[in-house]
């Protein structure tokens, strides 16, 4: 599996195990709603600095974006 595919199903995944819709993930990490649709999607790969603040409004390590499962 690619890594933009990789990291697209983990975000998702992380997002839902928290409970959080794509709105309230953008606005805990600054970023738009729109974006976060893309990257659940593969259609836009995020900056590291971008996976550092999703992980940090998830509470999780910046690693479990990047685990296969």
């Amino acid at each position: 599996m690619a890594i933009e595919a990789v990291v697209a199903s983990n975000l998702k995944f992380l997002r839902e195990k928290h409970g959080l819709t794509q709105e309230a993930l953008a606005h805990l990490a600054g970023i738009s709603v729109s974006f976060v649709s893309l990257v659940e999607r593969g259609e836009r790969n995020p900056l590291l600095s971008t996976i550092e603040r999703l992980a940090g409004a998830l509470k999780e390590d910046p690693l479990e974006f990047f685990k296969q499962h």
